[in-house]
């Protein structure tokens, strides 16, 4: 399939998986340059996107608005894993990867192979697609001298504060938190006989 003709997928109705997901790199690099071509935007945000909250569509959205077309480089559970711990992600990353393209603001995702020994990735996905912005979270994990990289490596770099007071990681804690009360108030009812 010829990267003009798999435009067609990307603006069609439905997640489209199998042609909106794109593993290899080189075909992705073709699919963006072709999208360029047409003088549309590409915009590339990258991240984890394990439990899929508010935060995480609106930022989709948000970032949307800075140009036609949005490609999400999600990390890959190894990423995760050595960033947030062994207990993460709670999704694997294939079905994080497919949930995410049935978002209407995520036009074409694929797996970010490149992180750092923190868990950051996203710099050999950015010197390749060179998109026209590049978004990322104030809270994000970069050093000064990665961010001064990175803006290098793309047209704009935009960074948009957090999109809502949730996170993945508060939500995980305050479900661990509930369960951990629940087991209390079962022991505390079992030790009295209750």
């Amino acid at each position: 399939m010829s990267a003009m003709s798999h435009l067609v997928d990307i603006f069609g109705p439905g997640s489209n998986f199998k042609t909106r997901f794109i593993q290899d790199w080189k075909k992705l690099v073709e699919t963006t340059n072709s999208i360029k071509a047409l003088n549309l935007k590409v915009v590339l945000v990258c991240g984890a996107y394990d439990l899929t909250h508010i935060g995480h569509a609106r930022y989709l959205e948000k970032a949307k608005q800075e140009g036609a077309v949005v490609v999400v480089g999600v990390d890959t559970d190894k990423a995760i894993q050595v960033r947030k711990g062994l207990r993460r992600p709670v999704v694997p990353e294939s079905e994080r990867l497919e949930m995410l393209t049935h978002l209407r603001h995520v036009d074409l995702v694929t797996l970010l192979k490149d992180f750092d020994k923190k868990g950051v990735g996203g710099y050999q996905l950015v010197s390749l697609v060179k998109p026209d912005v590049f978004v990322i979270s104030k809270t994000n994990e970069y050093t000064k001298d990665q961010l001064t990289q990175l803006k290098k490596r793309c047209g704009r770099l935009v960074i948009f504060p957090p999109q809502a007071q949730t996170s993945t990681s508060a939500k995980i804690r305050l479900l661990t938190l509930d369960l951990v009360n629940d087991l209390k108030n079962a022991l505390e009812r079992l030790v009295n006989g209750i």
